[in-house]
């Protein structure tokens, strides 16, 4: 696929990603960036749904020899995006040569210490805590499948393993997908899980 340059006059996408003031998109964000953007100018049925949606980040990941695209996106802008999601990864799929793709909305950790340190009174939000942020996580991972069972196992080593159970009515959409679930939510988080889908008893 081609890359656009910073300085690269074909790249008119800039509207489909926004950095934190002071950065400037890399060569690949640039890209997803352009996708979108082609996208909501050439697939009609998808124009009003893109046309106020943009990305924070894209990160490119290995996995199991091919690539995982993480699509990161303002918190504010997830449920418009998860509004066109099975279509627009869809699309982008196609784009770029079969990688999975994946939205995740852009959250902020808080500290334990976070009020002290800025002299602030109350306790911390319970949506920004590790354990929460990490939850809120891998339910974005996942989607579209619901979440319907979880668990953690005890290894002999003493390390943890989250068995996580995805509604089994997307398993025809989603169950190739859970290598890459297990990598991506690693690479994320620093934790492991195992996803799977519980059969339905007759």
């Amino acid at each position: 696929p081609r890359f656009f340059g910073s300085a690269d006059p074909m790249f008119t996408g800039s509207a489909k990603i926004v950095k934190p003031a002071g950065q400037s998109p890399d060569e690949f964000e640039q890209q997803v960036a352009q996708e979108l953007f082609n996208l909501e100018m050439n697939t009609a049925d998808m124009k009003e749904d893109l046309k106020d949606l943009h990305i924070t980040a894209a990160k490119k990941m290995e996995v199991d020899g091919h690539d995982a695209i993480v699509l990161f996106v303002p918190f504010r802008l997830l449920k418009a995006f998860n509004k066109v999601q099975r279509r627009l990864v869809r699309e982008l799929e196609k784009k770029f040569s079969g990688s999975h793709v994946f939205i995740i909305a852009q959250r902020t950790i808080l500290a334990p210490n976070f009020r002290r340190q800025k002299h602030m009174s109350g306790v911390r939000p319970r949506s920004r805590t590790l354990t929460s942020v990490h939850s809120s996580i891998l339910e974005d991972l996942v989607y579209p499948a619901e979440i319907v069972g979880k668990r953690i196992r005890y290894r002999v080593d003493g390390s943890r393993l989250l068995k996580v159970q995805l509604d089994p009515k997307e398993k025809g959409e989603l169950e190739g997908k859970v290598t890459t679930f297990r990598a991506v939510y690693k690479k994320l988080t620093n934790k492991d899980a195992d996803f799977q889908f519980p059969t339905i008893k007759a």
